[in-house]
């Protein structure tokens, strides 16, 4: 069986001009790397275009949903699974992960959020934002559609309800759901490993994992890291557009000029994109192995290997939507290096030193160069233990003593193999 845990996934693209991402100011997002100004795209915008992609919902289905607004999730899940449970069952379900919440500090930053979000008090709480699985809903309203109170039960909960002090007194029938409530919530975690697989269905919880932001819902490591890209190249200045909005009709009143004018950032790059996945972490979110200290075997190994290929696939072809439909940088990886490791392994240093451009003007060519030599001069540096191949576009590139093969598919299909030729 092979050891190498974690694939190592390193992407160069050339962006035109565009503007990906930006900020509350509706400002470029940079950063600065090795003294010098690099426009950067922030992880949270790539998973989400991945999680967005055509090509996701063809190969991984259906993602999951994310927001901290319980009560319009509910009527969308009731009408998704309207033929298998009673719309009420499911959302009484749904309320259960705000009801069990064990205290107001649970709420917590997720994954794919670019600020923090915080719960308002009062009887309208609302979660942080988080990643919703229908599969997941599917699994615990069957658990909870068993769960009832014997007549013991409900007579103790009325017991409880007699013995009362003080001003602010419940109903019994408060008593009563209280009672239910939590008989509900100890026979789901009873069942936890049920719930876990149906999580992970989920294809973009498994990698990115979920914090748990109530009392039912469940924690889930991330099996995938992905850096911020950021151009390998310094970018300052950057270009700022004047646009204007004609409007058509104002002509025939004998007035000139735009009925709006603006301005928008933009620059063009070639940009690093980096991610780890952590194959172990992934077959353990997948369902397939009880816990990190389980052997994996062949089927559950081959089952995260195969998402492996798709998790490629994507950051060679996905490109946030931002500001597409004024610059359309529908722009495709001219380079990629995939290693089998034992530990998660950025070659961002490549470009700590900012690339110039080669004699014909462009940062692309030296930028492939950089990536290929960093990655060999580290490998031979610290003896790396690890199998890696290369895909590129121009037909000379080679990574070490290897040539770099001439479609992302055979790339992909590497990976599917296990790194084996």
């Amino acid at each position: 069986m092979p050891t190498k845990n974690f694939i190592n996934f390193h992407v160069l693209i050339s962006h035109s001009p565009s503007c990906l991402n930006r900020d509350d100011m509706n400002i470029q997002k940079t950063a600065v790397f090795g003294g010098v100004n690099r426009v950067r795209i922030s992880s949270q915008s790539l998973k989400r275009a991945m999680r967005f992609s055509d090509y996701y919902e063809a190969h991984l289905g259906t993602a999951s949903t994310r927001t901290r607004q319980l009560e319009k999730l509910i009527p969308i899940f009731a009408e998704a699974l309207k033929d298998e449970f009673e719309p009420a069952l499911i959302a009484k379900t749904m309320e259960l992960f705000v009801r069990a919440k064990a205290s107001d500090d649970d709420a917590t930053e997720t994954d794919d959020q670019e600020e923090g979000a915080d719960s308002d008090a009062g009887a309208n709480k609302k979660l942080a934002v988080a990643p919703w699985s229908i599969e997941e809903i599917r699994v615990l309203c069957g658990i909870v559609k068993e769960i009832s109170l014997t007549g013991d039960e409900i007579e103790k909960a009325k017991t409880n309800f007699a013995k009362q002090k003080g001003k602010k007194k419940k109903t019994d029938q408060e008593f009563i759901e209280d009672a239910l409530t939590k008989k509900r919530v100890k026979a789901v975690k009873d069942k936890i490993d049920q719930v876990r697989v149906a999580i992970g269905k989920t294809a973009d919880i498994a990698l990115s994992g979920r914090m748990a932001t109530s009392g039912l819902m469940t924690s889930v490591d991330g099996a995938m890291a992905i850096a911020h890209a950021i151009t390998t190249h310094a970018v300052e200045p950057q270009d700022v557009d004047w646009f204007t909005a004609v409007d058509d009709l104002t002509q025939d009143a004998g007035e000139t000029g735009a009925g709006h004018l603006d301005t928008q950032q933009f620059s063009s790059g070639v940009f690093y994109r980096y991610a780890s996945l952590n194959l172990k972490q992934l077959q353990v979110n997948l369902g397939l192995l009880p816990d990190m200290k389980s052997a994996e075997t062949t089927e559950s190994r081959k089952a995260a290997l195969g998402i492996a290929r798709h998790v490629l696939h994507m950051l060679a072809t996905v490109v946030p939507s931002a500001k597409q439909q004024s610059f359309a940088a529908h722009n495709l990886a001219d380079f990629a290096v995939v290693s089998f490791s034992d530990q998660p392994i950025s070659l961002a240093n490549a470009f700590e030193a900012s690339v110039t451009r080669d004699r014909n003007g462009g940062f692309l060519k030296p930028s492939v160069k950089a990536l290929a030599d960093y990655w060999l001069r580290v490998h031979r540096a610290y003896g790396l233990d690890e199998s890696a191949h290369a895909f590129a576009l121009d037909s000379d590139v080679k990574l070490g003593d290897e040539d770099a093969l001439s479609s992302l598919i055979q790339l992909e299909n590497w990976i599917d193999k296990d790194g084996e030729d």
